[in-house]
């Protein structure tokens, strides 16, 4: 292969998703660090944005044409990182992933499954990714849950745990300066949510609600909304902010490296965001998750963190006083969880820069295959 590769990136990206645009921004520094001049092309849902924000070329992800010859043109096909193959958000959202995957193996191109949560998948998403994803050059995905589950699907493919990229991104924008948000000269510790959509919208807007002013009341907390999937995510924090007889602020839509300052400057966050745990972790701020989806437990279980969720978005939720008794003891542990944090935070580090090492591997043809699996 050429000392200058050509890259092809599929994954959620166009879509003014904060933590994906990190993803974003990660890969492509690290591809261009370890190639020099490598030419690489994204799909996206915002083609004219994503080619401007990251200095890359970017194809419409929709444009089948178009994404044929995007792959007839590249050397390897990058399928992530992120959430790709589940069928829980759609089996149309699966189908077009694994058809990205399987056109790249019958274009003969070196392909991988990068950095991704796998599942939930149903029988016949089990089927989609064991069949479309069949001949993959490598595959590193973020826990270990994924692990065992796509190991078991593609048996002849070395599928190793790594961790998510973001846990290399390091803000580099100007100081942020909160005042305007009424958040600059108040001496109260900062606590970020950062909610999404999810089912049983209802019961969970009550409980937040409660959360968030028991954090002003009980703890002095001046509490902020910080959403990290454009105006959908506001809306949520919207609904919540309202039934709240404490005041929360809604922060605007930041850019990337802001909303990411924001974390780092918090004393305590609440999370549904994937990613907003994942700066939290990386910056060595305390959380509690709320996991609406298993890949944000599962990033509980990477970190080994020491303390369960707050609940679990669209289940059953548990008595008021044991939320409660949740969120204070959370609070009152700060210190032991930032430093569990900060502990862990070299692992998590060097197993995020590992799915790069991967990718070289693929590059040279030399990805390892799975235990019995001759070459």
């Amino acid at each position: 292969m050429a000392a200058r590769p050509r890259f092809l990136l599929s994954g959620y990206y166009g879509f003014g998703n904060l933590g994906d645009e990190a993803l974003l921004e990660i890969i492509v520094a690290r591809l261009r660090s370890r190639w020099p001049g490598c030419a690489i092309d994204v799909l996206s849902g915002n083609p004219a944005q994503t080619a401007r924000d990251f200095d890359v070329e970017a194809t419409p992800r929709m444009d089948v044409a178009r994404v044929r010859h995007a792959i007839e043109r590249a050397d390897v096909v990058l399928s992530g990182g992120g959430g790709l193959l589940q069928n829980v958000t759609s089996l149309r959202s699966l189908l077009y992933y694994a058809n990205v995957i399987r056109s790249a193996i019958r274009a003969g191109k070196r392909t991988m499954i990068f950095a991704q949560s796998v599942g939930p998948l149903d029988f016949f998403g089990r089927a989609v990714v064991r069949n479309f994803c069949r001949g993959i050059a490598g595959a590193t995905v973020r826990d270990e849950r994924s692990r065992v589950l796509l190991q078991a699907l593609l048996p002849g493919v070395a599928v190793q745990r790594t961790a998510d990229p973001v846990f290399l991104f390091e803000p580099g924008a100007a100081p942020l300066d909160l005042a305007a948000e009424g958040l600059g000269a108040d001496t109260a510790p900062l606590v970020v949510v950062s909610v999404r959509k999810w089912h049983g919208n209802e019961a969970t807007v009550q409980a937040l609600a409660a959360a968030v002013d028991r954090l002003a009341a009980e703890h002095d907390a001046r509490v902020a909304f910080l959403p990290l999937g454009g105006s959908a995510d506001a809306e949520v924090s919207t609904a919540i902010i309202r039934r709240c007889a404490s005041t929360p602020v809604l922060l605007p839509d930041y850019p990337l490296a802001q909303a990411a300052q924001v974390i780092g400057r918090a004393s305590f966050v609440i999370g549904m965001r994937l990613h907003a745990l994942v700066i939290a972790a990386h910056a060595g701020v305390p959380f509690i998750a709320l996991p609406y989806d298993p890949k944000v437990s599962a990033l509980c279980e990477e970190l080994r963190y020491p303390i369960g969720p707050l609940f679990a978005p669209g289940q059953a939720l548990p008595p008021p006083a044991e939320l409660a008794r949740r969120l204070d003891d959370a609070w009152d542990r700060r210190d032991e969880l930032a430093a569990h944090l900060r502990r862990v935070q070299p692992e998590i580090a060097a197993l995020a820069e590992r799915n790069f090492d991967i990718v070289s591997d693929v590059v040279s043809g030399d990805a390892p295959k799975a235990a019995g699996v001759e070459g």
